[in-house]
């Protein structure tokens, strides 16, 4: 498809360029059978040399966390809520005001170069709420990797007043 076959051109002409490249992706879920499976394993192979950071999220791991009855449009639909997440959290980052602000120098020392990435977001309410946050945040089903032997993390707590 389109984002199998262009995506590793695009991010080696940006990356070339001398852009941040970060790919945010999805598997296709079993269902949508093995070739399907297999040309994106072999997009992920490619477009990771290409880009300097890569977010895989497993739509099988999505569908574990989806209630049973989910249409397969909704967890389309879902999949598509996660990539929206992730790349509106990583641009929040750069782009809000915080009381201590992480900027786009911070984001690259990061993310240059660092090959495969989480990237978890996690909610919760009361006295323990940014504790809580951050154990669901590392601890998302969706993560396909382990936070061991991370060599950098981008963390970012938010809230009310």
């Amino acid at each position: 498809g389109c984002g199998s076959g262009a995506s590793p051109v695009v991010a080696n002409i940006a990356k070339k360029s001398g852009a941040l490249t970060l790919a945010v992706v999805t598997k296709p879920f079993s269902f949508e059978g093995i070739q399907r499976m297999e040309i994106a394993q072999d997009s992920l192979r490619k477009l990771k040399g290409k880009v300097d950071t890569l977010i895989s999220i497993s739509n099988d791991k999505l569908l574990s966390i989806l209630e049973p009855k989910t249409t397969v449009l909704n967890a389309f639909w879902a999949c598509d809520e996660i990539l929206r997440q992730a790349v509106q959290g990583i641009s929040d980052l750069i782009v809000l005001p915080g009381i201590i602000n992480i900027d786009f120098a911070d984001v690259k020392a990061i993310m240059k170069d660092s090959g495969s990435a989480l990237f978890g977001i996690g909610k919760a309410t009361g006295s323990e709420r940014a504790r809580e946050a951050a154990q669901k945040a590392l601890s998302s089903p969706l993560l396909d990797l382990s936070c061991k032997g991370a060599k950098g993390v981008l963390f970012n707590v938010s809230g009310g007043k």
